[in-house]
């Protein structure tokens, strides 16, 4: 394998999808400071339209960019193209967000003083995708950084660089002139090296908790940067008196197993009634055997994909593994179908007798049981963790959701929706090591520009009239 290149596999199969060189970061970085002031003097209007064009360019490559992306994460292709589609859907999301949260506006004052409050971009933005969302994710920070004024150069995953790749191309289509988006191909090197450049104003990352406390650690003494962490979570589902088991146990299928659980807010948790779970775990066992797991274009389509590449699912099984050393009791085994794949069967472990469970975000489909006595003893468990990205209710009364939803700690909060259940026209992030109090989605504008308030006047006109001496 050369060294100077980055290659691409399908997880599905193992060929190759792409290869390119390893990119230049201060070369990269160079282009973009170079471009960001005259895209930054661009009317806004003109920014806008260019993204509304960017859109329009993914949507008329719909199927060849969904068919990138089930290749490359190995997700069914049905899955993939729900990704193009929020990538498309992102551009009026953060129009509308841009022109809520940061829109000019001027208040008059008194003897015609005007209080004005206007917005600017921070300059050249570096943006670090993860693998699961190669599309989605970075396009999340991208379109409402381009809009701000920004320059972007984007870093993706070296498990993903092909469809970066192709989101770039789609920029430039629509008229992003080429040094205001640059594609950045490298691995953890050249992350590292990037995220530490003198010559970026932020950075936005989209990843694993373990990395962003890295980037925190970074930018420690660089308060002059912006720095907008989208982290992991070890998210909770509480099932508390469903009145429709199937239904319960189809939403906690959904939280658990849908890409292979390598999303962000995947429940990896279920918190039930000690003596209660027998119904929901069997009809959830039924679910589970149902499941198709499968290649991207097999028919029929699969629920699920593999997980990214095959030290992923060695890591997992590792962890299955570990768990049920330390007492867990398998349910459904973590199964590996084709030896020399990364495909895994949904498992499902109850591990409420093993000691000092692990607050880790196992990524991928591993769904951990755990019963307790009492609902007071429920929301104990579900803040049992160092995360606070997403929690679902599941059951209950109005009065019993109410309580969870004032005392659970996360960021997206549900009631008889999946986890994994978080509309891109509200704000998503998380609390402790799930982010930085800067959540993304629709809040994505608040950190693609920094507010600047002006009292203006035509004329000076100004006195003193305290504290002066007699003339």
């Amino acid at each position: 394998m050369n060294p100077q290149e980055i290659v691409s596999f399908e997880p599905a199969t193992g060929a190759i999808l792409w290869r390119g060189a390893i990119g230049d970061v201060d070369a990269e970085v160079d282009i973009a400071r170079g471009a960001w002031a005259e895209w930054a003097s661009r009317p806004l209007t003109v920014r806008i339209e260019t993204m509304r064009r960017f859109g329009n360019v993914v949507r008329s490559r719909l199927n060849e960019f969904a068919d990138r992306i089930a290749r490359e994460t190995g997700k069914p292709l049905w899955e993939a193209r729900t990704e193009v589609e929020a990538v498309i859907d992102k551009v009026d999301i953060s129009v509308s967000a841009h022109n809520e949260r940061t829109a000019h506006r001027r208040l008059e004052g008194a003897l015609g003083v005007r209080n004005a409050l206007r917005h600017k971009p921070h300059g050249v933005l570096a943006v670090l995708g993860p693998y699961n969302f190669p599309a989605h994710l970075p396009n999340g920070h991208i379109v409402p950084a381009l809009i701000a004024g920004n320059a972007v150069i984007l870093k993706p995953s070296e498990k993903t660089p092909a469809t970066a790749e192709m989101l770039v191309e789609c920029y430039y289509a629509a008229g992003v002139p080429e040094g205001v988006v640059r594609l950045l191909v490298g691995g953890p090197a050249q992350g590292k090296a990037l995220a530490a450049h003198d010559g970026i104003d932020g950075l936005l990352f989209t990843g694993s908790a373990p990395t962003g406390l890295a980037l925190s650690r970074l930018y420690a003494e660089r308060i002059d940067r912006i720095l907008a962490l989208e982290l992991g979570g070890n998210n909770p589902i509480v099932l508390w008196n469903p009145t429709d088991i199937h239904a319960a146990a189809v939403v906690i299928a959904q939280s658990a197993f849908t890409s292979a659980g390598q999303r962000c807010t995947a429940a990896r948790r279920l918190i039930v009634e000690d003596g209660k779970q027998d119904a929901v775990l069997a009809e959830l066992g039924k679910i589970v055997d149902r499941i198709i797991v499968g290649g991207p274009h097999d028919e029929p389509q699969p629920f699920m994909g593999p997980v990214i590449d095959n030290r992923a699912a060695d890591l997992l099984q590792e962890s299955f593994l570990g768990l049920m050393m330390k007492g867990g009791k398998p349910f459904r085994r973590l199964d590996r179908p084709v030896d020399d794949r990364p495909f895994l069967t949904p498992a499902i472990i109850d591990v409420t007798d093993v000691p000092d469970r692990p607050d880790v975000e196992l990524f991928g489909p591993i769904l951990q049981v755990i019963r307790v006595p009492s609902f007071e003893d429920a929301m104990i468990e579900a803040n049992k963790t160092r995360y606070g990205l997403s929690a679902s209710l599941i059951g209950g009364a109005p009065s019993l959701y109410d309580r969870f939803w004032a005392n659970i700690r996360a960021g997206v909060v549900n009631w008889n929706r999946p986890t994994n259940g978080a509309s891109s026209n509200a704000p998503f992030g998380g609390v402790g090591f799930s982010g930085n109090h800067r959540p993304g989605a629709y809040y994505a504008a608040d950190y693609c520009a920094y507010p600047v308030a002006s009292s203006e006047t035509e004329q000076a006109r100004a006195s003193i009239g305290i504290g002066l001496r007699d003339p």
